[in-house]
């Protein structure tokens, strides 16, 4: 008889990933228990590349759970003080399993990612990694009911809440640093206009372009559709503070 056809191929635009030819269980692949594979869609993978973690930065995984990007930012670069954020505990829990698996550690915080205060140490980040909870509109091949579970009144919610994040972590993020801001969402009041408010709200704020052989470009950030390339569909906008110049730097007269 004919070989069995491979278990999976090569990913065209994740150099680290391979497709899998069929659903497969996790825990029966080759090496998961180990810590060797993981499983999570393509799209998602470009957070780490785009957030260009650097070995020893000092990094802040807001709304991390399950933990997917949060072990791939650990495999991205060697020896990061990394922290993975969840407002919910329980959740929490599967990044703690997830690190296990993977043999990292990383510093785990209960927290609202809106409240800093509450958890924050008051030593800046270098990378600031915000998967925002969203509509989940990228992920409806694979959960078709969302289209009939969302509301209208959900997104203004949803971009209003998205908004009080990115505002109340900018601080939290060192000149010079770097934040992404990322979806699974295709709709623009949750993607790029969020980004395009916080820019004309921020003034030490700029947009790095993504130059990527997928998505599309958009007035901010870059969007994947769903089902391109057998991906989700999900949204990244990558942001810099930028450090103030001579000009800018006000110095008050002595009193």
């Amino acid at each position: 008889p004919p070989p069995p056809p491979p278990l999976a191929g090569r990913e065209s635009y994740v150099e680290t990933a391979l497709t899998l030819s069929t659903a497969v269980e996790p825990a029966a692949l080759p090496g998961f228990s180990e810590g060797w594979v993981s499983v999570q869609d393509a799209a998602a993978q470009f957070a780490a590349p785009l957030l260009d973690v650097q070995p020893g930065m000092r990094v802040l995984d807001a709304c991390a759970a399950p933990g997917g990007k949060t072990g791939h930012l650990l495999e991205y670069a060697a020896h990061l003080d990394l922290t993975a954020l969840d407002q919910n505990a329980a959740r929490l829990e599967q990044v703690a399993e997830n690190l296990h698996r993977l043999q990292f550690k990383a510093r785990l915080a209960a927290g609202d990612a809106r409240q800093p205060a509450d958890w924050w140490d008051g030593v800046l980040y270098d990378r600031i990694l915000l998967d925002a909870p969203c509509s989940a509109t990228g992920v409806i091949r694979r959960h078709p009911d969302i289209k009939l579970l969302r509301r209208d009144s959900d997104i203004a919610v949803l971009a209003n809440q998205q908004q009080t994040l990115l505002a109340n972590l900018w601080p939290l993020l060192r000149p010079a640093g770097r934040l992404l801001y990322a979806t699974c969402s295709v709709i623009r009041q949750e993607n790029e206009q969020v980004v395009e408010r916080f820019l004309a709200d921020q003034p030490d704020a700029e947009e790095q372009p993504i130059i990527a052989p997928w998505g599309h470009p958009q007035s901010h950030g870059r969007q994947i559709l769903p089902g391109e390339a057998g991906m989700d569909g999900f949204y990244y906008a990558v942001l810099i503070k930028r450090q103030a110049s001579v000009r800018e730097v006000v110095c008050q007269p002595d009193s």
